[in-house]
């Protein structure tokens, strides 16, 4: 069986390595566009920040073998076409032509079985000076490379970033680390989209305590030369900040042109659009990775995801249908995306609550929780996790979280949720790993849970910190209640004309209380553990509009008084 596969980055490289796994005897060839096969992309921002130096790691086995020509062919017996691109399909006759990029020369190549992982390419918006030295997305190790002579020869000393998504907040850090003071340009009113707005604010705090400006709300509407190289970037409202370097990060578009030119089918987006299998309307033809549009098993709408684990899933799925036929299924993402940010790490998974309104929910249910990741003779850092679900059925529907802590972990407990399409009911009493080195005794995804539980069986009344800001905007009439003790109260405090009432002492305290009972009270701590407990004692007392403040202090995303 000839196999030839179109692509040899994450999902053609997968799909080849697969086939070849399950059957000896296939003739595989792979045709890659770049000099590179095989490339750990997601690692580019490590290697520019210098957490590794040698740029072969990119591209090398565990055991150190460089993922070339000669491994490929020698390892795998996989012929690989380096610097070659395909340009043709005819589905008739089961051809692909294919040009070496540097002598022009076109061969004729047949196959029985065709893969398609073409992958993505860059968004560039059409701004002045775009062709200025300096300007660089990153998206290949070319790209890399570049970046990385930048950081380690000091060419620039400031460097703007225009979107601040996943990829851009990671070049930041990557670039940060290397010396440079980067300045952020996001045309949004935040960064990082997949989170709401107070979740993403949290990150843009620690960002900024770090050195990092950022300009929200703010399009990039020129880059500034001076003498063939980039001098600035000027904003749609006419300020023009002082750069050396530019990356362009607005997100990336699936190279469906191949297939469209072979008359297959592209969706809305531009991905090609393939069944279960991933399989194109051509029985013969497979496809796989960034150039692909598949299924989001939560709002069950098809489109793009150009992650590097999804590639991989799919070059695997694409490998085992190739061999025996269509046995295996790819049924989608929940979309999970996670990074760090210097020692932040900052993840989300399913739907955020702007998405799940946007998707038609309108009966949702939202909780935030701050806690520690362990106990804090075990070197505690902190969480802050926001959870998502419908509130007629239970169902969970997406999580975020924030932090210095294990985010990693808590993500994947949420996503194995999504794909396991559970409930809140379903996780209360989820049997989870414990151990002080690694958690709580009940573990932060739990915590989690049982806060959202809580407030959807009316045993809590929560409150965003962003509806209490807006309280306070909007000058409303009501007593803030603060249960910490005086010593944190000294140290870091709302300054909001919050009462300081320390847990220990409220019930020996209750003068202090309004003598309306009607009157609406917002209890909170550091965390709003304390805050809940002030709550039900409330409650006990007849107090009918007691709220606890989610997250508390930890949580807040505005400034404080410290």
């Amino acid at each position: 069986m000839r196999v030839l596969i179109i692509g040899g980055s994450a999902a053609g490289a997968k799909a080849a390595s697969k086939v070849r796994r399950l059957d000896e005897h296939a003739e595989i060839t792979i045709i890659q566009k770049g000099r590179y096969l095989s490339m750990a992309s997601c690692g580019y921002p490590y290697y520019i920040g210098g957490v590794f130096d040698d740029r072969n790691m990119l591209i090398s086995t565990p055991a150190g073998d460089q993922r070339d020509s000669s491994f490929f062919s020698n390892v795998k017996n996989i012929k690989a076409l380096v610097g070659t691109e395909a340009v043709r399909i005819d589905r008739a006759e089961k051809t692909v032509t294919a040009r070496h990029r540097e002598s022009g020369r076109e061969s004729i190549l047949m196959y029985d079985k065709l893969v398609l992982a073409t992958g993505a390419d860059p968004i560039f918006p059409e701004l002045p000076g775009k062709k200025l030295e300096g300007v660089a997305t990153l998206q290949s190790m070319e790209d890399a490379e570049y970046l990385k002579k930048v950081v380690v020869e000091r060419q620039a000393d400031n460097a703007v970033i225009i979107g601040g998504g996943l990829i851009g907040i990671e070049t930041c850090e990557a670039l940060g680390l290397g010396g440079v003071k980067i300045t952020i340009v996001e045309k949004e009113d935040q960064i990082l989209p997949f989170l709401d707005w107070e979740m993403a604010k949290l990150a843009e705090n620690h960002l900024a305590g770090k050195g990092v400006k950022i300009l929200t709300n703010a399009a990039a509407a020129e880059i500034v030369g001076d003498g063939g190289k980039v001098a600035g970037v000027r904003t749609a409202a006419g300020e023009t900040i002082p750069c050396e370097l530019v990356v362009v990060s607005i997100g990336v578009r699936p190279n469906g042109r191949l297939a469209k030119e072979a008359g297959l089918r592209v969706g809305a987006r531009g991905g090609i659009l393939v069944n279960r299998f991933m399989q194109t309307e051509d029985s013969d033809i497979y496809a796989a990775g960034d150039c692909v549009e598949v299924t989001n098993l939560v709002t069950h709408a098809r489109q793009p995801w150009p992650m590097g684990d999804a590639a991989n899933l799919q070059g695997r799925v694409v490998a085992q249908n190739v061999v025996f036929g269509n046995i295996e299924e790819y049924e989608g993402f929940v979309g999970t995306g996670i990074c760090k940010v210097f020692g932040c790490t900052v993840g989300g998974t399913g739907l955020s609550e702007k998405m799940a309104r946007a998707e038609g929910y309108s009966n949702i249910i939202t909780s935030t929780h701050a806690a520690p990741d362990k106990p804090g003779f075990m070197g505690a850092q902190p969480l802050v996790i926001k959870m998502i679900a419908d509130r007629t059925t239970g169902r969970f529907l997406g999580m975020q979280a924030v932090g210095l802590g294990d985010v990693a972990k808590r993500l994947a407990m949420a996503a194995m949720a999504l794909h396991g399409r559970l409930s809140i009911a379903d996780m209360v009493n989820l049997d989870l790993p414990y151990a002080p080195p690694f958690s709580p005794a009940i573990d932060n995804f739990v915590q989690a849970v049982h806060v959202i539980e809580n407030k959807w069986r009316g045993m809590m009344d929560g409150v965003s910190c962003v509806e209490v800001k807006q309280k306070l905007d909007d000058k409303a009439d009501v007593f803030l209640l603060d249960v910490r003790g005086p010593e944190e109260y000294a140290k870091e405090r709302l300054g909001a004309g919050e009462v300081l009432i320390p847990l220990g002492q409220l019930r020996s305290k209750t003068d202090l209380l309004p003598k309306d009972k009607a009157k609406e009270i917002i209890a909170f701590c550091k965390i709003s553990l304390r805050g809940y407990e002030a709550a039900c004692f409330l409650r006990s007392m007849g107090y009918t509009n007691v709220r606890v403040m989610e997250g508390g202090l930890m949580a807040w995303p505005y400034p404080r008084l410290k």
